[in-house]
């Protein structure tokens, strides 16, 4: 099997390089070569940058699949697809849940849910331009290729490596102990999947020759942030009390895995047709201990999100009394 991932040196892109590479496929990594350049050393590199739209070196070359973990605007598909041309066998494209409408969203939702309307021409990446942008670019995927088009909507992804710092701040922040400050509501759905299990799921579509899409979260049964909370304290072996606070104490621009809306249905995806297509599920348990080994392996540097030991020491005690 030869796969071509347009990125891959980075959390989720890392780690299928990493099981594809394991699983004996030929591996060839197209980016700007400015992130972790000395992973993968068996892999073919190829070097690009999507932002300025060079990819010669995508123009000679054939793969059985395209893996593109790093197209944001409907531009950088297009011109993947053309350098590409006929030289891939099937388009997997790493998209995201915010690509559905919220209004009248309900829980168990599946992958016929509703999209937002595309969005072509917006230059930056926010709140509102982010879900179009990734429906313009499924679009795009699937008008060009048609049956040899995946489309896998992650939720939030953790693992060792995880650059987007969810469920690493609560991982280190359990193994403390103690009271713990939350902006938000702990019966909050969370839906949690393991960058490993992604990876395996990937290459499994990629495989099977699998078309549609396909929403690939987890854990396998139900979680809610306070569950998430205590499944790290387990295995850190530490007590906690989850303590709620006002959720404008949170710093911007986001607090790791806590919603605005908590209790919206957008955390409680139905993950049948993953799970059907092979889907693995790695138990909660086993994610957040290797994550925290992971986290403290590397010496636990600042995240840059959520509370500093000294601001939530301030909030618990303004806003929870104290004690």
């Amino acid at each position: 099997m030869r796969i071509l991932l347009l990125g891959g040196t980075s959390f989720i892109g890392r780690t299928i390089a990493d099981e594809a590479l394991h699983s004996g496929a030929d591996v060839t990594l197209f980016n700007r070569g400015r992130t972790n350049p000395g992973l993968f050393p068996s892999a073919t590199r190829l070097t690009g940058d999507r932002d300025t739209g060079d990819y010669s070196a995508l123009r000679s070359g054939s793969w059985d699949a395209v893996v593109d973990l790093s197209g944001f605007f409907p531009r950088q598909v297009t011109e993947a697809m053309e350098a590409l041309g006929d030289s891939v066998g099937r388009y997997l494209f790493i998209s995201s849940h915010a690509v559905y409408e919220r209004a009248g969203l309900a829980p168990g939702s599946d992958e016929s849910t509703p999209r937002r309307a595309p969005l072509q021409d917006a230059e930056d990446l926010d709140e509102e331009t982010y879900g179009r942008l990734k429906v313009a670019c499924e679009d795009e995927v699937v008008a060009r290729y048609g049956e040899r088009a995946t489309i896998v909507r992650p939720g939030k992804v953790a693992g060792p490596h995880d650059d987007q710092r969810g469920l690493t701040y609560w991982a280190r922040r359990a193994a403390r102990g103690g009271r713990i400050a939350l902006p938000g509501r702990p019966e909050q759905p969370v839906q949690v999947v393991d960058s490993r299990d992604l990876a395996r799921f990937v290459l499994r579509l990629v495989e099977d020759e699998r078309p549609g899409a396909f929403h690939a979260v987890g854990p396998a049964e139900p979680v809610t942030l306070g569950g998430v909370i205590a499944t790290c304290a387990e295995v850190a072996g530490t007590e906690v009390e989850v303590v709620p606070v006002p959720p404008e104490t949170a710093p911007p621009p986001f607090f790791p895995l806590v919603r605005e809306k908590p209790l919206w249905p957008g955390q409680q995806r139905d993950a049948s047709r993953a799970r059907a297509a092979g889907l693995p599920t790695t138990p909660l348990a086993v994610t957040a201990a290797d994550v925290l080994a992971w986290d403290r392996d590397r010496g636990a540097p600042p995240l840059g999100h959520g509370f500093t030991p000294e601001d939530e020491a301030r909030i618990l005690a303004e806003h929870a009394g104290g004690h």
